[in-house]
């Protein structure tokens, strides 16, 4: 029963650092310093407080020091004595807290860092000032976060597409060479005669000549600072979703310009690089650009990923974004806006604009990735997404 209170103990000591310990025997005098004296850390734990200390009490105690080798060690620790959930976020925490962008840039640094989006973010928004030496070991970084997001979502995702195709396209008694012979006999197998040994169909499935046809999903992507976990998110989804012969993807981003990146999707490391993040926002030109795509709008889905803070318009001057909007869903373009794609919840967004947005029939929202799939088969299937607001 004692080992437990005093595990207890540990964890808010390691948690508040030596700080709290000194602080508690100053206040409370001796009987209090007697009763932290049984605080008694093992090497392990001790080690842990180290590497804690030297992030969060940086302030105090100097912290890392702005040397590589110093960092190399408190990764390598790091690694040693917590899961890679909050590796992660230490690491992030380090780079925000102590100002590590520039180490960043040391091929050695770079090679044991732990990838995930935050990181992969800021090496996209460093990408400008990377040396050549650095920019190949940046690359796998990247590649490896890549990987590990296509692995965890990308079935998911063509799975949603790809039903989400055949419900919308399905025909009820078609002709001979429309039948899906898998869902007319599924859809029979109640009808099964015994004594013929076989499926009398009373009712034919097949798929429109229509569902044959190319669907188009245009990612048009805010690449703002604020934005930026979103643009890696977006930029995966993208090369996934243009691996379907039967969607035509295009990926197009933007800040105070207008860039292309569709004939990057093959490769989502080369798209990603493609991306400037960090630049200002216009999205009225954005959407014209956008709109300039659309080919059939009844088989349009147009996604805008953007907090909808726009620095192209003044305070009282939405129309050009708002007509364009509008002129877009009048076409029949079912258009969504994603506030985020990412896993922080809704982020701070231009409430106004949102609003606008909405009174035309645009949904706006923000988005995990994890819905991201089950949200793309209903947009195709154009059913309602109220579900995900």
């Amino acid at each position: 029963m004692k080992h437990q209170p005093n595990q207890l103990l540990k964890r808010w000591r390691l948690i508040l650092g030596a700080v709290a310990e000194s602080h508690e025997q100053g206040e409370e005098g001796a009987d209090e310093g007697q009763a932290n004296q049984d605080i008694q850390l093992e090497a392990a734990e001790a080690q842990m407080d180290k590497v804690l200390e030297a992030l969060y009490d940086a302030d105090r105690k100097g912290g890392l020091g702005q040397s590589a080798p110093n960092v190399n060690r408190w990764l390598g620790d790091i690694r040693r004595y917590f899961p890679k959930p909050v590796v992660r976020i230490m690491q992030q925490d380090a780079i925000e807290r102590l100002g590590l962008k520039e180490l960043l840039l040391e091929p050695e640094l770079l090679e044991q860092l732990e990838p995930d989006v935050h990181l992969v973010a800021t090496l996209l928004s460093l990408q400008s000032v990377i040396p050549e030496k650095t920019r190949s070991t940046a690359s796998l970084v990247v590649r490896k976060l890549v990987d590990r997001l296509e692995e965890k979502l990308k079935n998911r995702l063509l799975q949603a597409v790809r039903g989400a195709l055949n419900r919308a396209g399905r025909k009820r008694n078609p002709k001979l060479n429309e039948i899906d012979l898998n869902s007319t006999i599924r859809q029979n197998l109640k009808h099964f005669q015994p004594e013929l040994n076989t499926i009398i169909a009373e009712e034919l499935i097949g798929f429109t000549r229509k569902s044959r046809q190319l669907r188009t999903i245009i990612l048009l992507i805010d690449q703002s600072g604020s934005m930026a976990s979103s643009v890696v998110y977006a930029g995966i989804f993208g090369s996934v979703l243009a691996t379907m012969k039967s969607i035509k993807t295009h990926v197009v981003v933007f800040d105070t310009s207008v860039v292309d990146l569709t004939e990057k999707l093959g490769d989502p490391v080369d798209l990603l690089f493609g991306t400037q993040i960090g630049g200002g926002t216009d999205i009225a030109p954005a959407l014209q650009y956008a709109q300039n795509l659309v080919e059939r709008p009844e088989d349009t889905v147009l996604v805008l990923i953007s907090d909808l803070f726009d620095g192209g318009v003044g305070a009282n001057d939405q129309s050009p974004l708002l007509a364009t909007a509008q002129s877009i869903v009048h076409s029949g373009v079912n258009m969504i806006t994603l506030l985020a794609l990412d896993d922080e919840g809704t982020p701070a967004y231009d409430e106004d604009m949102a609003k606008s947005l909405g009174q035309l029939g645009v949904p706006v929202f923000a988005c995990t990735p994890d819905v991201f799939p089950d949200l793309m088969g209903a947009a195709l299937k154009r059913e309602s997404l109220s579900r995900f607001m």
